[in-house]
């Protein structure tokens, strides 16, 4: 049995957070993992099955946290990697990929135009596609980080806040619940404007493709989110809800004065929950009963520093 590639995170109750909401809110923090967001959990368990099955190259298309935590894996499991990123992702990025020891090569302007190459490349001899977000060894990865919280908290909470982009961490946090007997717990999903594919096929019963991604949380831009995270809507209760991005970006100031921790917006987007009282509005509305605690699965991010803030701020007329 090989040794998992993510470290077992902290849970955190949040002094500022809970004065808020007026019940303890639990914090998960995904952000602290070796390449700073939850992605390594089912990326990571994704990269050790592939080795497993003799793959002898590893090819990801991701732009952000996937594609990095791909990459951490494979440099881990020494086998080679091209990582597959569209032409919108920030230049720090394709070098921090590369520092990992992955080949980068660049196409589109979508994660859908990267992913079209990353599967042609995959088809050669020994290569592996290590999809980002859509596969059972992703969803079973990031079901861990249940696991973990189920040990972790002092009670089962009343509710579970996590973003939505491709639908992976929901996937793998839904998993994760039903495993520890969390299935009566209600499940906070959260978006962008902008990003809200979970939305859009809630809405319409059936998936939808978003004609492109015009929110700045560019990591949760799929524009069809994964066909697992809309068959979940069946099973288990589930609240969706789409912010606006300066919403989820002064979630993330908030979270940084809060807490000394810098996250991206997709992560703000899940602690907007908080920031913006919606459990009290949705407490009226009918849709959450008594609320005794809440678990928000903080799952981090690199596409974040105080300058790129400053520039989200500035852009969205929030300075």
């Amino acid at each position: 049995m090989m040794e998992p590639l993510h470290i077992k995170t902290p849970v955190l109750e949040s002094h500022p957070m809970t004065k808020i909401a007026g019940f303890p809110v639990y914090l998960k923090l995904e952000n602290v993992q070796p390449v700073a967001s939850f992605k390594i959990r089912g990326l990571g368990n994704l990269c050790q099955k592939a080795m497993q099955r003799g793959c002898t190259h590893m090819v990801c298309s991701s732009g952000g946290n996937a594609g990095l935590a791909a990459a951490y894996s494979a440099r881990k499991l020494k086998i080679p990697c091209t990582i597959v990123v569209p032409g919108t992702t920030p230049m720090f990025m394709v070098e921090r990929l590369r520092e990992e020891g992955a080949t980068v090569e660049i196409c589109g302007d979508s994660w859908d135009d990267a992913d079209a190459l990353a599967v042609k490349l995959a088809k050669q001899p020994g290569y592996a596609y290590i999809p980002p977000f859509n596969h059972p060894d992703v969803w079973y990865g990031v079901a861990t980080v249940i696991h973990e919280s189920a040990e972790q908290l002092p009670e089962k909470p009343s509710v579970v806040v996590v973003s939505v982009g491709g639908g992976g961490l929901m996937s793998g946090v839904l998993q994760g619940m039903h495993d520890v007997g969390w299935a009566d717990v209600p499940l906070i999903a959260m978006e962008t404007k902008g990003a809200d594919s979970f939305d859009a096929a809630v809405q319409a019963g059936e998936l939808v493709t978003l004609d492109a991604i015009t929110s700045v949380a560019k990591c949760l831009g799929a524009r069809t989110v994964a066909a697992k995270a809309l068959e979940w809507t069946q099973d288990h209760k589930i609240i969706n809800h789409v912010c606006s991005d300066q919403e989820a970006v002064l979630a993330c100031e908030r979270f940084a004065d809060d807490h000394r921790m810098l996250v991206e917006p997709a992560c703000g987007a899940s602690l907007a929950c908080v920031y913006e009282r919606l459990f009290k509005v949705w407490q009226e509305q009918g849709k959450l009963g008594e609320l005794k605690s809440a678990l928000v699965i903080v799952c981090g991010g690199n596409i974040v520093s105080l300058n790129a803030l400053k520039e989200w701020k500035e852009k969205l007329g929030l300075s």
